[in-house]
């Protein structure tokens, strides 16, 4: 379609501000964005709409519109919800750069632009298409007469033999194809695949489709789904935003099926940025209850807040739930070789007198649901709910029994569960409740690829406590247990309130030279022996302190002569002058392999 077409439609409250001269452009799609720099996801000939969240000075206009210019996008419509009437800044960076602008009249939403524009591209280009823009209504809706991105996924099975699914960030399965006959998705294990496929692209700036041969065979090209809720940095984003996965190769496809397909990640984004809208009185439940705990507010008042958040997240749920407490924490600039080390033990003292100083202030940082505050803070919300997901919750949204409120650069997770006495929750959770290197199994490996680089995630896990009286503990437990995971090695790391209770609370704070002595000073005379001798001392150490000293257990384990594990033990006593059948000295190998 052509821009001009765009000023025929009274509907739309667009207004054109500058650009006459250029309305015979053709428009191929449509992008909303409020990013500094959109430049990664423009591919040319968009309509770009924009809230112009962007623009904290003047100088910025100039900015923006030169990389739009750059990209060869068609035109710029910007709405006059956040400043009132456009910019006069804007105006003239479009006029210098030739670039047609429009102004949205408050009262029509981007959402109705985007419809228009969608629909007109798509009927020109490719009729194939039209039944899914006409079904954008159902789309939008829920229930019998919805059915949300799987109406889309079934007309592109029907009307172009493609087979696609909707995944999370981390691959998690969100939306299918539900006719019959459709192809079976990609297994789990695919799934984490294309996610960090995805992820790592958009790190890297690299422009979609893209495309991944799977462990299962299958060439799959991969549209990522982009949210309307988008922040100055892309890590805000990129890091939640869901992706449509096509089980085929789009290297070979013509321009006009590339746009088709862009055209149903727009329609499905309108759904995404619903279910993100759907939140907000869960996360608002949150934030009240964390604000509550933290700055120290009766256990009557924490509790009677509670008794509002339980029907909003157990609907029908006879009694109380009991509690658990998730942190996590996004951090950002963390190089590889501060990742888990040094860096991470020595940033704890300023981590916990920056909280103590946002709790002393009311604990408000960053509080305002959707709001602004630090990076860290938004994206740590975003992955908690999605690692936080019941993968056998019923229902069209498995989200509704998380509720995740963020200070700062820290996000925290009010999980409820049942009373723990009438069996295990139906998320396979057992009677100690959540499990944190369960809850990042999943998660791992497109994570880690979206982190890679400058990210890390760490997270930590409380105890499940029963009453508002155990809240604040439990708060506590889980960012200490956080504190623990930060000081390991890996750019997603996980601890547990069982942790708390042994040595593994004490290690991570011993300082790295001391650390490198003490393993040095015991384990290096092994390690230099093993490499000549190929004698596996250290194997035989670690398996002879598992066994709690028994000859024959650990004989039986490694499967050699019990004489034999005794000249090896022997080795390891001359080698380091330690007495093993001393509780001293095998305490001193067991912290030492631990801190290795």
């Amino acid at each position: 379609m052509r821009l001009r077409a765009l000023l025929e439609n009274d509907s739309l409250g667009l207004r054109l501000l500058g650009g006459e001269d250029e309305l015979d452009r053709t428009v191929r799609g449509v992008m909303t964005t409020d990013l500094r720099d959109p430049s990664r996801y423009l591919s040319g000939g968009e309509l770009v709409l924009t809230g112009l969240a962007w623009r904290r000075e003047p100088e910025d206009s100039e900015r923006f519109v030169r990389i739009l210019a750059a990209a060869g996008v068609a035109g710029l419509a910007a709405g006059e919800a956040e400043l009132g009437a456009v910019p006069e800044d804007l105006v003239l960076a479009c006029g210098r750069h030739r670039l047609p602008l429009f102004s949205v009249v408050e009262d029509v939403a981007f959402a109705t632009i985007t419809e228009h524009v969608v629909r007109q591209v798509s009927g020109e280009r490719a009729g194939d298409l039209a039944a899914v823009v006409d079904r954008h209504r159902r789309l939008m809706t829920s229930g019998p007469a919805g059915g949300g991105p799987e109406v889309v996924l079934d007309l592109l099975r029907s009307d172009l033999d493609l087979a696609a699914w909707v995944l999370s960030s981390t691959g998690r399965r969100i939306a299918g194809p539900t006719a019959a006959g459709a192809a079976p998705e990609p297994p789990a294990e695919v799934r984490a695949q294309l996610a960090g496929e995805q992820l790592a692209a958009l790190r890297e700036g690299r422009r979609g489709p893209h495309r991944m041969t799977g462990a299962d065979g299958v060439t799959y090209s991969l549209f990522p789904i982009r949210s309307g809720d988008t922040g100055d940095d892309v890590r805000e984003t990129v890091l939640s935003d869901w992706l449509l996965v096509v089980g085929a190769d789009a290297d070979e496809w013509p321009e006009e099926r590339l746009d088709l397909l862009h055209g149903v990640t727009q329609l499905i984004a309108v759904e995404r940025d619903r279910r993100n809208a759907s939140r907000t009185v869960r996360r608002r439940l949150a934030q009240e209850v964390l604000e509550l705990v933290q700055t120290g507010a009766p256990p009557a008042e924490v509790a009677a807040r509670l008794r509002v958040a339980a029907p909003v997240l157990l609907p029908g749920l006879g009694t109380a739930p009991h509690w658990q407490v998730v942190v996590a924490r996004v951090e950002w600039g963390v190089t590889a070789a501060e990742d888990g080390g040094g860096g991470a033990r020595e940033g704890v003292a300023r981590e916990s007198g920056a909280r103590q100083s946002s709790v002393r202030e009311g604990g408000r940082a960053g509080s305002a649901p959707g709001g602004g505050g630090a990076p860290g803070g938004r994206v740590a919300q975003s992955l908690l709910e999605e690692i936080l997901v019941d993968p056998y919750a019923s229902g069209p949204e498995p989200s509704d029994r998380i509720a995740v409120a963020y200070t700062g650069d820290e996000a925290v997770a009010l999980v409820p569960l049942p009373a723990l006495a009438d069996g295990p929750y139906d998320g396979g959770v057992d009677a100690e409740g959540l499990h944190a290197d369960a809850l990042l199994a999943a998660v791992r490996e497109p994570l880690s690829r979206g982190l890679d680089g400058d990210g890390r995630l760490t997270l930590g896990v409380s105890a499940a406590v029963h009453s508002a009286d155990g809240l604040r503990g439990a708060l506590e437990e889980a960012r200490h247990a956080r504190r623990v995971a930060a000081a390991r090695p890996g750019r997603v790391c996980a601890a547990g309130h069982q942790e708390l209770a042994s040595h593994v609370l004490l290690l991570p704070f011993v300082p790295d030279d001391v650390r490198r002595a003490f393993t040095a000073r015991l384990l290096d005379p092994l390690r230099e022996y093993d490499r000549r001798h190929r004698a596996e001392l250290i194997p035989t150490l670690e398996a002879f302190l598992d066994c709690d000293g028994s000859w024959t257990r650990c004989a039986a384990r490694l499967h050699l002569h019990v004489n034999t594990l005794r000249y090896r033990v022997g080795r390891i006593e001359q080698l380091t002058g330690r007495d093993l059948s001393r509780l001293e000295d095998k305490l001193d190998f067991f912290l030492a392999l631990r801190m290795s």
